[in-house]
């Protein structure tokens, strides 16, 4: 390949290995991107003792090798830190975990009326937010008039979806503000 296609991959397997680093640290790929680090360095060991005449392909290509080692840099750094133990985004999850572990266990019961009352109170919130979007009252909303407006839906909803576990959200359409039924996902 010529220095140009090379410049160019090189650019866009370096943004790529950016956003899986970044992934990688915050715990959404469970391991290191060693392999495209790999090919990246390959990339760059293939035009490090070869001199680039043209000058803008040069200047590109030294600003993407300073780009990787200042990157290699910082998450040589955030690695020695999850190895200490001392990265705070570990720490966060660590310590989430723990009081998980620690934390009482609610009876099924209790933790269903709470999702329940989070849900409604999460539903009377976005209702109202709608209709002040839609530029409409918002003085006669209240808690016990969307679930009583939920009460009187669920027979049907369930009878014609075939069951009871159901999650409503807050869509507009025509301009105003409605409940809509859904299968709940858990």
């Amino acid at each position: 390949m010529a220095i140009a296609e090379d410049v160019i991959l090189l650019d866009n397997k370096l943004n790529v290995l950016i956003t899986r680093y970044e992934q990688y640290f915050i715990g959404l790929e469970k391991r290191e991107p060693l392999q495209l680090l790999g090919e990246v360095e390959k990339l760059v060991r293939c035009y490090s003792g070869v001199p680039i005449h043209n000058t803008m392909y040069k200047h590109r290509f030294n600003m993407l090798v300073a780009r990787l080692n200042t990157y290699r840099e910082h998450w040589n750094r955030i690695l020695k830190l999850m190895e200490e133990g001392r990265y705070s985004r570990d720490r966060f999850i660590s310590d989430l975990h723990l009081r998980q572990k620690n934390k009482p266990e609610k009876k099924l019961t209790e933790s269903h009326v709470e999702s329940a009352d989070s849900d409604l109170d999460r539903l009377v919130h976005e209702f109202r937010e709608a209709r002040k979007a839609c530029n409409l009252s918002v003085d006669k909303i209240t808690r016990e008039l969307i679930a009583a407006t939920i009460e009187k839906q669920k027979p049907a909803l369930a009878a014609r979806l075939g069951t009871d576990h159901l999650a409503f959200r807050v869509v507009i359409e025509d301009g105003k503000p409605k409940l809509k039924a859904g299968l709940r996902k858990h």
